[in-house]
This record gives C-alpha cells, sequence and structure tokens, in this order.
C-alpha cells in the first residue's frame, strides 16, 4: 500500500478520508489547515477508502490532558475493504518513526475500558502494540500510552475531563470541527429536538484552549444530559430520539 501524505500544498485537491459530502470535506479541511503550522500530521491510503492516521503534539491537541512532550494521535481509522491487510501497523509505525524522529517521549491516544467505544480506538488492538492505561475518566474513557522509555512520566487526563459534569440541564453536546460527521448530524438533532420539544443547546469549541478545558475527555463530541455526560457517540437524529426516550 502506498500513502499520502496530506499538506497545506494538497488539501484542497486531496480526498479526506472520513467526510461524507463536499460541504463536510470543506470544513474538515479548514480545521486542517488551521492546525498543519501546529505540527499536525495527517496520512492516508493512496486507494480511496477509510484508512488514515492524523496526530499532533499533544501540547497542540484539542483535548484536555497534561501529555507535554508526547505525540497524540487524534484518530487512526482503517474500515471497511482496508481491514485484516495491515495497514493500521504501517500507520501506526510511521507515527512512531516521526515522534521518535522528533524527540517525543512517546504517543498517547484515548480509548476506553472495557469493550471498545464509538469514535474511540480499540483498546485490544492498542494493548498488542505495547499501549499501556496512562488514566482513566469516570466515564469508562482511557487515556492510552505508548512510551519510548521507562523513565517518562504517563500523561494525564485535566480534572475537568476526569470528572466530567456540567451545571445545565437538557440535553447539551460540546462539539469541534475535527469529526465532518458533527457537521451533518447535529443541524438534524436540533430540528428534531425542538420538533419534539426536547432541550438541546449545541456549543461549537473553536479554539485550542476551549477545547482543552471541555469538562469532558472527548471534545470532538461530548453530549450531557442534565449536567451528567452521557456519550461521545455522534448522534443521528433516530438515535438521539431513542435516546432521549430512554432517558426520560
Amino acid at each position: 500500500m502506498n500513502y499520502i501524505r496530506i499538506t497545506k500544498d494538497n488539501i484542497d485537491k486531496e480526498h479526506i478520508c472520513c467526510a461524507m459530502s463536499n460541504n463536510q470535506s470543506a470544513v474538515k479541511k479548514e480545521w486542517l489547515k488551521e492546525r498543519f503550522d501546529e505540527g499536525l500530521v495527517f496520512y492516508r491510503s493512496a486507494e480511496r477508502g477509510k484508512c488514515f492516521i492524523e496526530y499532533i503534539p499533544a501540547e497542540n491537541a484539542w483535548v484536555p490532558i497534561e501529555a507535554d512532550g508526547y505525540m497524540f494521535i487524534n484518530c487512526l481509522w482503517v474500515s471497511g475493504s482496508m481491514k485484516g491487510h495491515g495497514y493500521s501497523s504501517d500507520l501506526l509505525n510511521e507515527c512512531i518513526r516521526d515522534a521518535k524522529e522528533k524527540g517525543c517521549k512517546g504517543l498517547c491516544i484515548l480509548s476506553s475500558t472495557g469493550r471498545k467505544k464509538e469514535f474511540l480506538a480499540d483498546p485490544k488492538y492498542l494493548a498488542y502494540k505495547g499501549f499501556e492505561v496512562a488514566d482513566i475518566a469516570e466515564t469508562d474513557i482511557s487515556l492510552m500510552y505508548l512510551p519510548f522509555s521507562s523513565e517518562v512520566e504517563p500523561p494525564k487526563f485535566k480534572e475537568c475531563a476526569k470528572n466530567p459534569k456540567i451545571d445545565e440541564d437538557g440535553f447539551v453536546v460540546y462539539y469541534t470541527d475535527q469529526c465532518p460527521f458533527t457537521y451533518y448530524w447535529l443541524p438534524r438533532v436540533a430540528e428534531v429536538a425542538a420538533d419534539n420539544g426536547i432541550p438541546f443547546k449545541a456549543i461549537h469549541i473553536t479554539t485550542k484552549e476551549q477545547a482543552q478545558n471541555v469538562p469532558a475527555p472527548v471534545t470532538m463530541y461530548a453530549l450531557f444530559k442534565d449536567g451528567q455526560f452521557i456519550t461521545q457517540g455522534i448522534q443521528s437524529d433516530k438515535k438521539f430520539l431513542a435516546l432521549a426516550e430512554k432517558l426520560k
């Protein structure tokens, strides 16, 4: 498999694997363009499909963690017909090589305890690759890391992420433009919530500083109900209505 590195020079003409439409692609691409100067790296398969890795120095990551000196993996995604060919290992190995060359302490990434959760890395795969659990939030979302030395301190969640709570009633979602699925589904969820008289508020995170202080371990999408964290899984309109009915 050949891989393409997406940069400021080619991003306007190259596809990004996770986008579902031109509008979604445009929003995600604008977010990426603003991150490249902060050290973001994006590789995807030359063959079209969901096969890519996106990573950035942890100091510039849009997550509330304390991980200076680490490289943070935003997303490592291989799916569909791309699975089972070792492509995720190719991408991860390149990230490891690059991070070591840049003098990083190691890698870190969001995962989960127990079974895999939506939009988070598979903990079994990461453990197989040598990652360890560095910290766990009350939501059973974990911060896993791959240290390059036994002497480095593990990364950890900020307190706001470790114990996620807010002081607002109804449904509240924090989100960024990092994932194009939010661009598609959030307006539809807001509309169906209004149609059904369900209190719903969306908080758009637009800066690194905001993201690093979100009261949840995941900033791409964090849904609360009456102050309690519910899920990091991006909701479709139908899934949201089913969830709202379940949580009555």
